[in-house]
């Protein structure tokens, strides 16, 4: 889908994958919270880590994870099905060890985001994680004064690939869709955009591979650091 795009007046990011690099951040939250449901247990912790496709060796997650484009909901049914619990049970959980984990960016993010809002653009997140990890990770990076908008899977809208968190990006702030562009690294995120008629990019900094976003991305980048050129780019 790539080609000429049209004016950008809003970029809409994904937040884990896109502004943080993945498995850098959630690696250590994977490994944080089995070690905490099972202390000293190794099976068990194989066992959990397999049921949210977490490989422990090589601190990497599966492209079908449900960690990667899913909500805290679908990791918790995911664990609980190992524990022989209710989901309900994990939520608080596994939100507070998302919100205490250090986050890795890519890319130096206050001078990315300040050029972008210098040039006139509206900033929004839009994550599948719960709002106060997300807003935790934000604060961690010094990013979250830079954001118009942020909304969480436990917020207003629904998770993508919903459009909902799309729309009320664009409506919010009075913007016309098509002249937003939506930032993420899965199909999750892409799917989102393109129902809500936005732009699409996407970015290699989370588990998909290239050849994996492209069919949905007007372009795919290696990382958010190169938004500015292709913003300007003729």
């Amino acid at each position: 889908m790539s080609g000429r795009h049209r004016r950008v007046d809003g970029i809409l990011f994904d937040k884990d994958g896109t502004l943080f690099d993945f498995d850098a951040t959630w690696s250590a939250w994977a490994e944080r919270l089995l070690r905490d449901l099972a202390p000293e247990d190794e099976d068990l912790e194989d066992r959990l880590a397999a049921a949210i496709g977490f490989d422990r060796s090589a601190r990497k997650f599966a492209t079908h994870s449900a960690v990667i484009a899913g909500t805290p909901d679908d990791a918790a049914i995911a664990l609980a099905s190992v524990l022989g619990q209710e989901s309900d049970a994990l939520i608080t959980a596994i939100n507070d060890v998302a919100a205490k984990v250090d986050v890795v960016s890519p890319v130096p993010l206050v001078p990315l985001l300040s050029g972008l809002r210098r040039s006139g653009l509206k900033l929004g997140v839009a994550t599948n994680d719960a709002l106060a990890p997300a807003f935790a990770h934000l604060d961690k990076a010094g990013i979250r004064d830079a954001f118009d908008f942020v909304t969480g899977s436990d917020g207003r809208y629904a998770p993508k690939p919903a459009p909902d968190m799309c729309i009320g990006f664009a409506t919010s702030l009075g913007l016309d869709p098509s002249r937003v562009v939506m930032v993420g690294d899965s199909r999750h995120d892409l799917e989102a955009g393109r129902a809500a008629g936005m732009q699409t990019i996407g970015v290699l900094s989370g588990p998909a591979s290239r050849a994996h976003l492209a069919p949905l991305a007007d372009a795919v980048l290696d990382h958010i650091g190169y938004l500015p050129d292709w913003i300007t780019a003729v």
